[in-house]
C-alpha cells in the first residue's frame, strides 16, 4: 500500500514525519529551560538538586530526539543534511558542545571527587538551556530568511560568509525566534516543576516564574509573527521547480492552509491556558498542556516553512540553489521502505509514554534526595 504511494506524497508525509519529531523535541526542551531556572528560581542548595533531579529524570529524553530528529532529515531529506551540516557546521558544532557539557554536567555535578565544584556543572546546565537553545531557534529561523550558500552540480555545498552558520544569529528574526525559545523553554520548565517537585516553597516561585517567563517570550512571538505575515517568503513554481520571491508568502500559506493557522492559534491558546492555570488556578497539570501547544506550534512553523510549494532551506546567494521538500529528499524507494519502518512509531510513542508515566508517578521530594539511595542522584 505504501510502496502504491505518489512520490512527491511520499515526501509530504516525511515532512511530516520530521515535523513531529522536530516539535516533540521543541515540548522536551523543558529540561534546557528547567536547568536555567537554577540561578533565579532556587534559594538554596537543596532546591538546586530538586530542579536538577526533576530535569535529570528527562534529560536523555531530548537529546535522543535531537538525534531522531538529526538522523530522520538525513534519511528523508539527505541533501538538506549535506548542505545544512556541511555549509553550517559551525553553528551546529556549537549546538552539539552544548548538548556535551549538559551531558557532562548531570554525570559529574555530583560525583564523589568533583574537583570543579557543583557550580561549575551548574553554569555548563544553564549554557546548553541559554546559549544551545537560542543557536537552535536561530537555525529554525533560517528556514523563512535563509542562508548564504551555494549548491553546485555535483551539489557539493559552498558557504558565503566565513562564520559557517554562526551569522544566522545575527538576524533579528532568527534572534528573535532564538530568545522566544529559549523564553518558551523556561515557562514550560517552570510548569514541569509545579507539576513534579513537592516542595511548597519552590513550586510557589516556579509558578511566578512561568508567568514572568512567559511575559518575556510575547515580545519575541509578536516580533515573529509580524514577520512571518509581512516578509517576502521563497516560493516555488511546481511546474518548473523554479524558486522566487513573493511578496506576503507565509501569509498567502496561512490563507490557502487553514488547518495550520488552526494548529498555530490553537497551540498558542494551549501554552497562555498551560500558564494560566499554573499561575493563577493553582492547578499543577499545566505542563500537559503547555506541552501540546508548543507541538501544535512547531508543526504549524514546520508546515509553513515546507509545504504550500514552498522552499524550507532558502538560499540567499543563488535563489536556484535553495532546498524544497521534493529537490531535497531520498528516492521513492528509500522513503517507502522507510515508512514500513515508520508504522512502528506509534508503539514507540506508547511505550515511552508508558515509562514516562511510571517515572512521574510521585513527585520529587526533598526526603528522597536524602535517602541511601541518593547517591545516585544527579
Amino acid at each position: 500500500m505504501i510502496g502504491n504511494l505518489d512520490y512527491s506524497l511520499l515526501q509530504q508525509l516525511w515532512w511530516l514525519i520530521c515535523s513531529v519529531v522536530g516539535s516533540l523535541f521543541l515540548m522536551l526542551t523543558f529540561v534546557q529551560g528547567g536547568q536555567t531556572l537554577i540561578f533565579t528560581t532556587a534559594s538554596s542548595e537543596e532546591e538546586k538538586s530538586l530542579i536538577v533531579n526533576a530535569m535529570g529524570r528527562k534529560w536523555e529524553l531530548t537529546f535522543t530526539t535531537l538525534v531522531l530528529f538529526g538522523g530522520a532529515l538525513f534519511a528523508a531529506f539527505p541533501l538538506f543534511y549535506s548542505t545544512s551540516f556541511g555549509g553550517a557546521y559551525w553553528v551546529w558544532m556549537l549546538i552539539l558542545f552544548t548538548f556535551i557539557m549538559q551531558a557532562v554536567s548531570y554525570e559529574y555535578r555530583k560525583k564523589p571527587g568533583n574537583v570543579y565544584g557543583a557550580r561549575t556543572y551548574e553554569i555548563f546546565m544553564f549554557v546548553n538551556g541559554s546559549v544551545g537553545l537560542l543557536l537552535i531557534g536561530a537555525a529554525v529561523g533560517t528556514f523563512f530568511t535563509g542562508s548564504r550558500f551555494t549548491l553546485n552540480s555535483y551539489n557539493q555545498v559552498a558557504w558565503a560568509t566565513p562564520f559557517h552558520g554562526l551569522e544566522a544569529a545575527l538576524n533579528g528574526f532568527n534572534l528573535a525566534f532564538g530568545l522566544f525559545l529559549v523564553f518558551l523553554a523556561r515557562t514550560l520548565g517552570a510548569m514541569y516543576l509545579v507539576s513534579h517537585v513537592a516542595h511548597e516553597n519552590l513550586v510557589r516561585r516556579a509558578r511566578k516564574a512561568t508567568l514572568i517567563n512567559l511575559a518575556c517570550a510575547l515580545p519575541f512571538l509578536l516580533f515573529i509573527l509580524y514577520g512571518l505575515l509581512t516578509m517576502d517568503g521563497f516560493a516555488v513554481d511546481p511546474a518548473t521547480g523554479k524558486v522566487f520571491m513573493e511578496k506576503g508568502k507565509y501569509l498567502h500559506n496561512l490563507i490557502g492552509m487553514p488547518a495550520v493557522a488552526v494548529l498555530l492559534l490553537g497551540g498558542l491558546l494551549s501554552v497562555v491556558y498551560g500558564v494560566v492555570s499554573t499561575a493563577f488556578l493553582a492547578k499543577n497539570r499545566g505542563i500537559w498542556f503547555g506541552g501540546l501547544g508548543t507541538v501544535l506550534v512547531g508543526l504549524a512553523i514546520f508546515s509553513l516553512a515546507g509545504y504550500g510549494n514552498t522552499a524550507f532551506y532558502p538560499s540567499l546567494t543563488d535563489l536556484q540553489s535553495s532546498l524544497t521538500i521534493y529537490s531535497a529528499s531520498s528516492s521513492k524507494y528509500t522513503l517507502s521502505i522507510m515508512s514500513y519502518v515508520a508504522i512502528g512509531v506509534p508503539f514507540v510513542l506508547a511505550y515511552v509514554a508508558y515509562v514516562w508515566k511510571v517515572m512521574d508517578s510521585k513527585q520529587l521530594t526533598l526526603a528522597e534526595l536524602n535517602s541511601e539511595d541518593a547517591k545516585k542522584m544527579y
